[in-house]
């Protein structure tokens, strides 16, 4: 901070050597005149664009909203780019390359001369990736998502991103659905810019932001296409500036009270299982204490409110017209610690006061829920001693209770090759069992949990079976998935002992995963088990594969948990 101004970019701009000179006299070279260093705020806007990813297209907009709010505030905005984690085209999985957007994002704000920065997030990764980051340097930072597509239509009926995708693909596999109706289907999903319109990871992380207080009020489920969504965005340059006048820091707005809030509206919306391993390594990086048990203590008891799909009947563009987060907010009442402080400077009860839900159909009452107890239950065991999770609003209710013979693939390339073989020894009362797809052992945790079911059970109507793998799992999709076991089978987690002909047994409600072996038996094949060899020796993936943590801490790298603050390091000029 510089003494006289207590803006950080004066340690740039108001020198008045060559170190001073350098750095205002090339930003001259945009245009930018004298008064634009002379004690303002220097906003930066970290934008995810790209055309690699088509959930965060219309950001390139929003980046010049926000710049016209933060000149209009006495601000000087400058935007740059971060490393844009496009879930639908990036392989082998954005989850691999979520810690290194943070890396980017932290490095970025803490060698610029930036007060404050506005975070433009939308698909599945990049908000959690940018928010670790800028955990990391504890500036005053809003979040503002790129928002939903407006709802798919296909035959006379709204169809979701993801949710259908899944379903359609599966009626294409029982010989249901013509190759010509999935096509079209495929055409009219995606009517609009802007992230999946179902209650998957995007939505979901859209809707942690605000329940974190993180962003303004009803920013969570505006559709991408409306101009409500561009007036966010220049309000958000607006406020940004106050937010740095006033010293407000993320560190100041993510307390425990702020991440017990998350969890619990994070139950209500039926949201992503994603929303666990990200939280974690968000806690993780702004120093809040938070594990595994913190989601089934505060979270499973509660009633799933927002009738969206996977879980539901509805999307978000629905859930905006019927009062979106804010009125589900007020519907939780007194679970939620409205006293919590938000980047309004203002608590979650001021934010969201008279508040209203407009359809019931799409926002169900605490009295009159969706479904009770829905949220998130973590499972434990001797297949998870580390634990596992599982989304009950999501899966069969008569699978949630099951002991079935495992049938077991011993990594992607297996399942791929035996999934639809005839010769597959498998009924519907069996277990599918996925190894390898874990944080290290893909390397990455692809969202591979949702597995496909065998063809020959598809052909006679079988539409769900338990699965279980240490991987995780779309939040669009849907099933009795069980996911995010840990420790992973590639570091010799209980996972890696499993064999065809093992019987599993699950009990969601005693929260138990189990495999019925006697501890000789495991104990006598951990001595002939051997690790895999990794994937890849070299470069970003030799990096993150020698340093990811597990999955219940947050699938983080183990050198980035916590933070160095804003302090560059050392100065040569």
């Amino acid at each position: 901070m510089h003494p006289e101004s207590g803006l950080r970019s004066a340690g740039w701009f108001a020198r008045q050597d060559m170190a001073g000179f350098v750095a205002r006299g090339w930003l001259k070279n945009q245009g930018h005149p004298d008064q634009m260093f002379n004690g303002r705020p220097v906003i930066g806007i970290a934008n995810t664009w790209s055309d690699l990813n088509p959930c965060n297209a219309s950001l390139r907009i929003l980046a010049e909203q926000v710049k016209r709010g933060v000149y209009e505030a006495g601000g000087l905005p400058l935007e740059f780019p971060v490393l844009s984690l496009g879930e639908t085209l990036m392989k082998p999985t954005t989850m691999l390359y979520r810690n290194l957007a943070s890396m980017e994002v932290e490095e970025t704000l803490r060698a610029n001369p930036l007060d404050g920065v506005v975070l433009l997030t939308g698909c599945d990764k990049t908000t959690p990736a940018c928010l670790m980051g800028a955990c990391s340097v504890d500036l005053p930072t809003l979040v503002l998502t790129s928002g939903p597509m407006l709802n798919g239509k296909f035959r006379g009926r709204d169809i979701g991103s993801g949710t259908d995708v899944y379903r359609f693909t599966a009626e294409l596999r029982a010989g249901t659905m013509s190759q010509t109706e999935y096509l079209e289907a495929e055409g009219a999903i995606s009517r609009s810019e802007g992230h999946c319109m179902t209650m998957g990871t995007a939505s979901t992380m859209a809707c942690m932001v605000e329940a974190l207080g993180l962003t303004l009020p009803s920013g969570a489920a505006v559709p991408a296409a409306d101009s409500r969504r561009r007036r966010l965005g220049h309000l958000a340059g607006n406020r940004i500036v106050a937010m740095v006048r006033e010293d407000l820091r993320l560190s100041r707005i993510l307390t425990r009270r702020a991440f017990e809030n998350a969890i619990k509206v994070n139950a209500a919306i039926g949201g992503s299982t994603n929303f666990v391993v990200h939280l974690l390594a968000i806690a993780g990086r702004i120093g809040v204490p938070l594990s595994l048990e913190d989601f089934d203590r505060l979270g499973s008891h509660l009633p799933l409110l927002a009738n969206l799909m996977p879980s539901g009947q509805y999307l978000m563009e629905d859930f905006f017209y019927a009062g979106g987060l804010p009125a589900l907010i007020a519907e939780l009442g007194e679970e939620l610690d409205q006293g919590a402080l938000t980047v309004t400077g203002r608590t979650l009860a001021e934010n969201n006061a008279g508040a209203q839900c407009y359809n019931r159909e799409v926002i169900a009452s605490r009295d009159q829920p969706i479904k009770r107890a829905a949220g998130i239950a973590v499972l434990r065991g001797n297949l998870c001693p580390d634990g596992a999770i599982i989304k009950p609003s999501a899966a069969s209710p008569h699978l949630m209770k099951h002991r079935g013979r495992a049938v077991v693939f011993a990594d992607i390339e297996d399942y791929h090759a035996r999934l639809d073989d005839p010769g597959l020894d498998v009924d519907e009362s069996c277990v599918l069992v996925l190894k390898g797809i874990g944080p290290r052992g893909f390397p990455g945790m692809p969202e591979a949990g949702k597995l496909n079911l065998p063809r020959k059970l598809l052909e006679k109507g079988v539409r769900d079976m338990v699965c279980i793998s240490d991987g995780r799992m779309s939040g669009t999709a849907y099933g009795t998935i069980v996911l995010h076991v840990a420790p992973e089978a590639a570091v010799g987690g209980p996972l890696a002992l499993v064999q065809d002909g093992d019987f599993i047994e699950l009990d969601v409600a005693a929260r138990r995963l189990h495999l019925d072996l006697p501890e000789a038996e495991l104990a006598r094949r951990r001595q002939t088990w051997e690790p895999p060899a990794p994937r890849q020796e070299r470069g970003y993936a030799r990096l993150y594969t020698d340093h990811v943590l597990q999955a219940d801490r947050g699938a983080d790298l183990d050198f980035l948990v916590g933070g160095s603050g804003s302090q560059v390091y050392r100065e040569y000029r």
